[in-house]
């Protein structure tokens, strides 16, 4: 596994690092269970697309005493049958508090430049799904349909319906 980013001599990483690990602190002095607290870092590493962590953090919760089966399962927790009532709210939260935003500026959005729908970077597949009339990649677990296309924002060759 190669790194995109050196965390430790790149000045803006460092930065970004220290809000991590605070995040990482904040959760690890929670009253959550040990293990709780491994299934919502695990699921923050996965969406947020980081290799390293994911591999960390399941890691981890292998040793919290976590199982195979229910570590395989906290990519899709929605569908799975295998998580407490309690460890679905933890996780339902670690969804809303961890996508990363999508920022728009641009010449090309409406509303005098500025837009503040909630968007986020599913929100691009999203539009692209919308604007050529793409089948949804996301059709199993209903992703897509639950986060906002850029259509309405964007008046750009044709991308648009507003």
């Amino acid at each position: 596994m190669d790194a995109r980013l050196n965390l430790f001599t790149n000045p803006t990483a460092s930065k970004i690092l220290k809000y991590v690990s605070g995040a990482g602190k904040a959760l690890r002095d929670s009253p959550l269970p040990n293990s709780t607290r491994e299934l919502v870092a695990l699921r923050a590493s996965q969406i947020n697309g980081c290799a390293f962590c994911t591999d960390m953090h399941t890691k981890d919760a292998t040793l919290a005493g976590e199982t195979a089966t229910r570590l395989h399962m906290v990519a899709v927790w929605r569908e799975a049958t295998v998580f407490t009532e309690a460890e679905r709210a933890a996780l339902e939260l670690t969804e809303h508090g961890t996508r990363i935003p999508a920022l728009l500026i641009s010449r090309s959005l409406r509303r005098s430049g500025v837009d503040h729908t909630p968007y986020d970077t599913t929100s691009i597949v999203r539009t692209i799904e919308q604007q050529y009339g793409l089948a949804p990649l996301d059709t199993r677990f209903g992703r897509d349909a639950r986060v906002n296309d850029l259509g309405p924002a964007l008046h750009v060759g044709g991308i648009g319906h507003g």
